[in-house]
């Protein structure tokens, strides 16, 4: 059976579930000029903030989870682990989300939630749908199994989404094409930078990128109370930090540099960087990193 394209310059957007993820998804691709709002839907929530939320920037709020599938040629599924959801008839893309930055116990596994919705939609899962999971630690093959087909691509963002400064990687299903690599690309793109790597890498990805704001959120933490203990005031630190770093990560990817060489380019002999770097280094600062995100990949390894 061909692969029927996805209209990339005409498809309906719908949400089923209208979590974080899921607004910062829409509002990108609204912010970016990917898709106009007037093409966006969701459903009435339980939380009506949500709905709220949606509509604040254009979204039409529809009465139930069929109208959005109805009215819509792309569906994006964003589903907590915890939660189910109703399935409906539709003819369209989904996009299955999981709340990859939870934190997952042995009474709430992702996998076995994600199974739920993707085993309910089975008999709607045509190779007409192009089917994308952001689902921490559930793989390509079990999706696939699930679902009846492999026209599959697995995403993994990250919560700086919500700034429109993602960082995600995607890899792709056995019958996704490059159209439909495409379509995706742009629409993860406008939420921030996506590339495309083999699943294998995904652990990995978890823990340095999936994982890694929240290293980040401690180092700024950490910089801003050197600031107080410094003599700083408390708002001026925060901010210092902040900006120190949004700065130093523009440096990185602005330049083309090596770390190594910003680094170096800062450190003159007997200064003050170098003596601040020196006291990095006596207390095992880099080591510490990397074996944050080893530990981080291992425990996604341990989940899926």
């Amino acid at each position: 059976m061909d692969i029927v394209p996805i209209p990339a310059d005409t498809y309906k957007l719908g949400f089923i579930g209208a979590g974080k993820m899921a607004e910062s998804i829409a509002r990108g691709a609204v912010r970016s000029g990917v898709i106009p709002a007037s093409r966006i839907f969701t459903a009435s929530h339980s939380n009506s903030s949500r709905g709220d939320a949606f509509q604040s920037f254009g979204v039409s709020l529809l009465s139930s989870n069929d109208d959005v599938v109805r009215e819509s040629n792309v569906v994006i599924f964003s589903v907590k682990p915890q939660v189910g959801i109703v399935i409906n008839h539709s003819h369209s893309l989904f996009l299955i989300t999981a709340a990859f930055n939870c934190i997952f116990t042995p009474f709430s596994p992702p996998v076995a939630a994600v199974k739920d919705v993707v085993l309910k939609l089975n008999p709607l899962l045509t190779k007409n749908k192009l089917l994308v999971s952001v689902a921490a630690g559930v793989k390509l093959h079990d999706l696939q199994e699930w679902a009846g087909h492999n026209r599959f691509i697995r995403v993994m963002p990250n919560t700086p989404a919500a700034v429109g400064e993602a960082a995600s990687v995607m890899s792709l299903g056995g019958a996704a094409t490059e159209e439909d690599a495409n379509l995706i690309a742009k629409l993860f793109g406008s939420i921030g930078k996506i590339w495309k790597a083999d699943e294998k890498y995904f652990d990995a990805v978890t823990g340095l990128s999936g994982s890694g704001p929240a290293y980040i959120y401690l180092a700024i933490e950490a910089l801003a109370d050197g600031g107080v203990a410094a003599g700083l005031p408390r708002d001026l630190a925060l901010k210092l930090a902040s900006q120190t770093v949004l700065g130093a990560a523009s440096m990185v990817t602005g330049t083309g540099k090596h770390p190594g060489q910003l680094k170096d380019d800062v450190t003159s002999p007997a200064g003050t960087t170098i003596s601040g770097v020196h006291e990095l280094e006596k207390g095992g600062f880099r080591g510490t990193l990397m074996n944050a995100v080893v530990a981080a990949a291992k425990r996604s390894r341990e989940l899926a």
